[in-house]
């Protein structure tokens, strides 16, 4: 067994690359399952605000003198 990648031979970079493919693999499968359970209560409904009547704001405490 080598300890070094730079030494390792054929055999052991493609047991490497298996392993990544099949751990990739299995984190895309779960998460795929978890985000496709039931929605239940999850669905977002479209809400429309009218507009009401217009409100002047202002960040002055001064008269105003015309």
């Amino acid at each position: 067994m080598n300890h070094s990648i730079y030494s390792a031979d054929r055999s052991t970079h493609l047991k490497i690359v298996v392993v990544a493919l099949v751990a990739g693999v299995a984190v895309a499968g779960l998460s795929i399952t978890a985000r496709s359970g039931s929605d239940d209560g999850m669905t977002q409904t479209a809400r429309v605000i009218k507009a009401g009547k217009p409100v002047v704001i202002t960040s002055s405490n001064a008269s105003l003198v015309r």
